[in-house]
């Protein structure tokens, strides 16, 4: 059985910092696409980042635009974790933050259920 499962969520003020995390079970985690969404309150769920693996040290991210510059994603194929590092940020970065994975970017099959971030200002 597949699962994955947010962690790191919290309040922070606007110009500070969170780590996300997401530990994946169930799944071969080094073989596939990882990404994180987003859904804020009356919004669509929005694409946030997302990496994939092509062996050794070499390692494919992207990133929305809205979040280029302040986030990192990052990934531990050996513990099955995937990672967002978020910085300086905004009002607008709240939402709860999901992850999601699949074979290929826009193939997602697996979803965890969220962790809420709230950026006060």
């Amino acid at each position: 059985q597949v699962q994955l499962v947010e962690s790191g969520g919290g309040l922070v003020q606007a110009g500070g910092s969170l780590r996300l995390s997401c530990a994946a079970s169930g799944l071969t985690f080094s073989n596939l696409f990882m990404a994180w969404f987003r859904q804020a309150p009356g919004k669509e769920r929005e694409f946030v980042a997302g990496i994939s693996w092509s062996g050794g040290s070499i390692y494919y991210a992207n990133y929305a635009s809205s979040v280029k510059g302040r986030f990192t994603i990052f990934r531990d194929n050996a513990k099955s974790t995937l990672f967002l590092q978020m910085n300086n940020l905004k009002p607008e970065d709240t939402a709860v933050y999901l992850c999601a994975t699949g074979r290929a970017q826009n193939q997602y099959t697996n979803w965890g259920q969220g962790t809420q971030v709230t950026v006060s200002s």
